[in-house]
């Protein structure tokens, strides 16, 4: 990924907050028919490994996990807040005419070493955590003990887990740090007439 220098991202609160914040994560593969991409949510474990952990599940039909290899080093894209910027919103656009459409964005790639765990207790575990996890913000979260035991335990046997170890975690911030203050504020005050408030906030912190 092309990183110029004013769009590095290198602090881990920042990068940790998209991961958990935009837990569909593109998991990067390459195997013997090339490379393979699959949307997967991500539970996010900051204390376990060099950089951290990942673990999800795919469906047992899902030939990834029977092609993968033991340690192959994978990659998982997170994509944070992003919108089109338009040049009108710029105030120095009006009195120079020298500036073009653009696109802002929060992205993280999330690099490390992939290994199936194709055990109940684990995938139990990874389930209960992911719930909880989203169905935090419910009234009345739902939780597995919601359906018969016998049909959480069918539905169980249908996936298999996975878990990367992360050695490297890599962020770029496209957000307009390169343009003036002026024109970075007139961008956010754009974002939120138009109901763009997470790219919006995440320009604010720039300013």
């Amino acid at each position: 990924m092309y990183i110029p220098a004013h769009f590095a991202e290198p602090r881990l609160d920042e990068l940790h907050r998209v991961m958990r914040e935009h837990p569909l994560g593109l998991l990067v593969t390459h195997g013997g028919a090339g490379l393979d991409v699959n949307p997967l949510p991500f539970a996010f474990d900051p204390h376990t490994g060099p950089q951290g952990t990942l673990r999800a599940h795919v469906a047992r039909a899902n030939p990834l996990w029977q092609e993968a290899v033991e340690g192959q080093a994978v990659m998982v894209v997170f994509r944070g807040a992003e919108a089109y910027v338009s040049p009108s919103w710029y105030p120095s656009k009006h009195e120079t005419h020298r500036q073009v459409p653009t696109w802002n964005y929060e992205v993280v790639q999330a690099h490390g070493t992939l290994a199936v765990r194709d055990d109940e207790r684990f995938v139990r575990g990874l389930v209960a955590t992911l719930t909880r996890q989203h169905e935090a913000p419910e009234p009345q979260p739902w939780k597995m003990g919601d359906s018969a035991p016998e049909f959480i335990d069918g539905l169980l046997k249908h996936i298999v887990g996975i878990e990367i170890i992360l050695t490297s975690l890599v962020g770029k911030f496209k957000l307009s740090q390169n343009k003036e203050a002026r024109d970075r504020l007139g961008a956010v005050q754009a974002l939120e007439a138009r109901q763009q408030p997470a790219l919006a906030q995440a320009m604010r912190r720039t300013l």
